[in-house]
């Protein structure tokens, strides 16, 4: 691992990796926590992992779809980098206005890269595919900041995506080391 990604891995780490009482998702008690949202609100770790995105980035990407939530200031701060537009991707049309999934211009035809903060299993990310995809756009590639999946948990290569990723679980535990 190169000098600056194992950087930004010790200061995410850092940044992200609370201790405590905490209840997770599944209802479980941890003494431990990573919290996502320290790097993604922190402006200087996000241009660090956005310009880390930058030369992930498929050469024939046309426009960046960030997840909600968290995919959507580094889709953003990968846009201002590059000049690419971006795309916000809802996890379900609202309700009201333009009841769009996607915010942003019309995606159809287009080669979207989606922009997603952290993997665990990807079941957000290919919901999110399958919907752009239905609405024409051409998605194969998520480029995520953290992938903390485990062999055999990421869902995404069974719908034909390729996933890359700046940091994984593994990396960000090293940090730790």
């Amino acid at each position: 691992m190169d000098t600056q990604i194992s950087e930004l891995a010790r200061d995410i780490d850092a940044a992200c990796r609370l201790s405590g009482e905490f209840t997770l998702r599944s209802g479980l008690i941890a003494t431990e926590y990573f919290d996502k949202y320290r790097f993604e609100t922190d402006p200087v770790l996000l241009c660090r992992v956005a310009a880390a995105m930058v030369p992930l980035l498929p050469p024939d990407t046309e426009v960046l779809g960030g997840l909600e939530l968290g995919g959507v200031p580094i889709a953003t701060m990968v846009s201002s980098l590059t000049g690419l537009p971006a795309l916000f991707v809802r996890k379900e049309p609202k309700g009201y206005g333009t009841r769009k999934l996607a915010e942003g211009d019309d995606v159809e035809g287009a080669r979207v890269t989606l922009i997603e903060d952290v993997i665990t299993t990807g079941g957000a990310v290919r919901n999110a595919a399958i919907a752009l995809r239905t609405l024409g756009a051409r998605v194969h590639t998520v480029v995520c900041a953290i992938d903390r999946s485990e062999p055999g948990q990421n869902v995404l290569e069974s719908i034909g995506l390729t996933t890359t990723s700046v940091l994984t679980k593994r990396m960000l535990d090293d940090a730790r080391a």
